[in-house]
């Protein structure tokens, strides 16, 4: 990392100390190999980071004011400059002295009378050592980008594979999704959570893949044999996705299993009654009825907004969970933004 501003060929170090002696032979031994910036108190160091960076610091723990402890403490606890190698430069040479800074985060000890050859190794092989995790981390984020592709590559061929007869997929999916993450965070949920919910939630019909097509397509009301058959698609969707153990795939299980549960028990595929049926596929089976309402199919036309609300308040204590209904509704504009921006991308 190159945060001089000095040299854009040099590293950066930051010397702390108030000694004028130090500061001046630290300066005359780094300075061939490193671009030198000088603080002389623990309050303009951290000043002079907050505008930019160094590479390392050589930090004096005795000053008046802010010492070099407490600069380190203020270092470490934001995610800013957390990663910032810091070298205590000091003459207390004590076990315990040394133990106190790297318990703060230090990554090694100078100590006083300063040792020029000893300075450089020591600076070298942090600065080697920072970059190589930084190229660590670099691998880490982008496989990390992978895996989330990877991921919701595969949420959306689930989620296609449920609706493999749906022009309009793509869009119903994620527009269900979005409302059930808007619903989630209405309700408490913690972000982290709700964010899980809105790539759980467009698997739900995942287990319309083992549903025969005669059932699925068929341009009429359908039999009593043929109704038994439909509802079994939320035990398969629960048997295809619990194959996987990771929280994603759980909760969409949760949710595949339940979504068509009802808060009076009158649902499927088991009965489930009130609180009994977990609040993801609660809030999920909101989501879902709403999109279907508003959304134009080959046999309907799209329901006005006021419509929709309006069945989901009549259904609310019998269908849905009344106190996530009256949620729903208090975040109108919210779902309002959600449709129009999926409207848009849909051409509807």
């Amino acid at each position: 990392m190159n945060n001089s501003g000095l040299d854009n060929n040099l590293q950066t170090v930051l010397v702390v100390d108030d000694a004028l002696a130090n500061i001046d032979l630290l300066k005359d031994v780094l300075t061939p190999t490193y671009a030198v910036k000088i603080a002389t108190s623990g309050e303009l160091a951290i000043k002079i980071i907050a505008k930019q960076a160094p590479d390392i610091i050589l930090l004096g723990v005795i000053m008046p004011g802010m010492d070099g402890h407490e600069v380190c403490k203020i270092l470490k606890s934001n995610s800013a400059t957390a990663n910032i190698p810091i070298i205590f430069v000091t003459a207390m040479a004590e076990a315990h002295d040394e133990q106190v800074g790297f318990d703060l985060g230090a990554v090694d000890y100078i100590t006083k009378p300063i040792k020029p050859a000893l300075v450089m190794a020591r600076v070298k092989s942090q600065l080697i050592l920072a970059d190589q995790q930084r190229a660590c981390e670099l691998i880490v984020q982008e496989r990390t980008k992978e895996l989330a592709k990877s991921q919701k590559d595969a949420i959306t061929m689930l989620g296609r594979a449920g609706h493999y007869n749906d022009k309009d997929t793509g869009v119903h999916i994620w527009r269900m999704a979005q409302y059930s993450s808007a619903l989630a965070r209405a309700a408490q949920w913690p972000i982290e959570q709700s964010q899980l919910l809105e790539l759980a939630a467009p698997m739900h019909d995942t287990g319309k893949i083992g549903i025969p097509d005669s059932i699925l397509k068929a341009p009429r009301k359908l039999t009593a044999e043929e109704w038994e058959v439909m509802k079994t698609h939320a035990e398969i969707g629960y048997g295809i996705l619990t194959v996987s153990d990771t929280p994603l795939f759980q909760m969409a299980a949760e949710v595949a299993y339940a979504h068509h549960e009802k808060w009076d028990g009158s649902g499927y595929p088991k009965g489930l009654k009130g609180e009994a049926i977990s609040e993801a596929a609660r809030i999920v089976m909101i989501a879902d009825v709403f999109d279907a309402l508003t959304m134009s199919r080959p046999y309907k036309d799209e329901w006005h907004i006021d419509k929709a609300f309006s069945i989901l308040e009549k259904d609310a204590g019998s269908h849905f969970d009344k106190r996530l209904v009256d949620l729903f509704i208090s975040i109108k504009v919210e779902i309002l933004e959600i449709k129009a921006h999926w409207d848009s991308k849909s051409g509807s």
